[in-house]
């Protein structure tokens, strides 16, 4: 490892594509969806900075390819999740939130109420592709909430 990247000064490019492989074999590789990935990544955003931070990434590869890694990860997972079928985004989002261990249809109420699917749009994005998503995501919710009551049928 260089020096720059033991004191976090920064990386020659290759150092922010061997952290973003290093994200993606290690942590991402874990996560079955697109959603959960952006769920995860945007959870590394600092909401104030938009900054990222991953202290294994960090302590690894430098705090700038650290940060360029999980914003183009980030990026790349938003990106499949505006590609994505509206039946594929319904069966993630029943994915996740069964994979929260919370009550699935208290996750529900808190994401349409509180709307927390905005703060998972990466800062890079066009405000128009923004604006899909949560059109999408609103839609998805719906049709989740209508396929949880009890009196309907599949």
């Amino acid at each position: 490892m260089s020096s720059s990247a033991a004191n976090g000064s920064g990386l020659a490019p290759t150092g922010a594509s061997d952290a973003v492989r290093d994200l993606e074999n290690r942590t991402l590789a874990n996560f079955h969806t697109d959603l959960s990935k952006v769920v995860y990544l945007s959870a590394t955003r600092n909401y104030n900075t938009g900054e990222y931070r991953h202290e294994g990434l960090a302590q690894r590869f430098g705090d700038g390819a650290a940060q360029a890694a999980l914003a183009q990860c980030h990026q790349k997972a938003f990106r499949n999740l505006l590609h994505c079928g509206l039946e594929s985004l319904v069966e993630q989002l029943n994915d996740y939130f069964e994979s929260t261990g919370a009550d699935k249809e208290n996750v529900l109420k808190s994401w349409r109420q509180l709307e927390a699917y905005r703060v998972l749009i990466p800062r890079a994005c066009e405000a128009l592709s923004g604006d899909f998503f949560i059109s999408n995501i609103k839609i998805a919710l719906e049709i989740l909430r209508f396929q949880m009551q009890p009196d309907q049928t599949h």
